[in-house]
């Protein structure tokens, strides 16, 4: 069974820690400040075996080495960033199988916030990790891929079972909620989210 904490970083960076009962194995995925993320680690596991990187934004990549350091772990990232994710120690590649005992996760390839962008689907346990890709009501901006790539990306991931959780990289729900309003002046339904955001 795989426990998932978020740890809130930055003004509104989500990471996320993973942590398998079973095999006593933990990781982290887009560890964007050592702070936050080594203050859980610490006092619930004190150890950590696996960093999982998206992307190679320092939002995203700000606690790699600290972390690596410490906990002597191993990172994880896309191949043609190899350069840019630092301590990178395993390259993966679109549509591969990685896996570490229980841990078990399909690559992703979706490039236009950054060419080199990936998610982490966890199928087994209907979950996936999408970054900078995809948030609640919108989608990642452009900073090196085309908008042809992001919306091949995005419906990628549309594709997905329907019952896929989607865990994002930052907390937008409300300001893309507003974006949503000034074209969507009539929407009684985004009306209601927007309320159940603020409620929220």
């Amino acid at each position: 069974m795989l426990n998932i904490e978020i740890i809130h970083c930055r003004d509104d960076n989500y990471s996320y820690l993973l942590y398998d009962k079973e095999t006593n194995i933990v990781s982290i995925i887009d560890p964007s400040d050592f702070g936050p993320c080594d203050k859980i680690i610490n006092e619930k596991h004190n150890k950590l075996d696996y960093i999982l990187n998206t992307h190679h934004h320092f939002d995203h990549i700000g606690g790699n080495k600290d972390l690596k350091k410490k906990y002597n772990s191993v990172v994880i990232g896309y191949k043609d960033d190899a350069s840019r994710i630092p301590g990178i120690d395993i390259l993966l590649k679109n549509n591969q199988i990685w896996k570490a005992d229980n841990f078990e996760a399909k690559i992703m390839h979706i490039p236009g916030h950054t060419t080199g962008h990936i998610s982490f689907h966890f199928f087994k346990e209907k979950l996936i990790f999408t970054g900078d890709t995809l948030f609640s009501l919108g989608c990642g901006k452009i900073f090196e891929g085309t908008y042809e790539q992001m919306f091949t990306s995005l419906n990628k991931l549309k594709k997905l079972p329907s019952d896929t959780k989607i865990y994002c990289g930052h907390e937008y729900t409300l300001k893309n909620s507003m974006f949503c309003l000034q074209y969507e002046k009539n929407n009684k339904n985004l009306e209601k989210k927007i309320f159940e955001i603020k409620d929220k």
